[in-house]
């Protein structure tokens, strides 16, 4: 089979993930994982539960994270796109705070992967989106948390139409800030 690229990002840790597409008359195929291309690439990680979703235009899921039980996610969308977003949360990395955000489509087959550790939420741009991702550990209900998706510590550039709101679920919006969570988890109580 092909071979995957993989890209850095700037957040330690994070990627951009080019899968190998094969087209040709009939459709494509394509991987979307390979243990062996991702253990070459530095990213040795097992995967124990797979998610996907069905989102409508305008919803941002996020930010979300479980700090107990840190999950690395391999992100991608099947149909449709959005705006991708991880927040380095790990207080000891070199880009504690910084934030990284792309556009993942079924178009573009992009795919990035977060490391366990980092705060993860998207947003529809299309009519809807289907959104799939691989887990590298599995969701406690009692670990999750999340911070506010308009934190305005991490200033996240969502593409949000002028003077737009995106659709939240209740505990989305009921989220506390990028320092509040600091405070609670970590305990630095600040930027850096």
């Amino acid at each position: 089979m092909g071979r995957f690229t993989f890209e850095e990002t700037g957040i330690n840790g994070v990627y951009i993930i080019d899968p190998p597409v094969f087209t040709d008359a009939r459709g494509f195929f394509m991987e979307f994982y390979n243990g062996r291309d991702f253990t070459e690439a530095g990213l040795d990680v097992t995967f124990v539960q797979d998610n996907h979703s069905l989102s409508a235009k305008g919803v941002l899921r996020g930010l979300h994270l479980q700090p107990g039980h840190p999950q690395g996610k391999l992100v991608r969308v099947l149909r449709g796109e959005v705006f991708d977003v991880a927040v380095d949360v790990r207080e000891d990395s070199p880009t504690f705070g910084k934030w990284t955000g792309m556009v993942l489509s079924g178009e573009n087959r992009r795919q990035l992967y977060i490391p366990p550790g980092l705060a993860h939420g998207f947003l529809v741009l299309s009519d809807d989106a289907e959104f799939m991702y691989k887990c590298t550990d599995f969701y406690y209900p009692g670990d999750e948390c999340g911070i506010i998706w308009n934190d305005p510590d991490l200033n996240i550039k969502w593409p949000l139409p002028e003077g737009g709101a995106p659709l939240l679920s209740k505990k989305d919006m009921a989220w506390g800030t990028f320092r509040d969570f600091i405070g609670r988890v970590g305990g630095r109580g600040g930027l850096v």
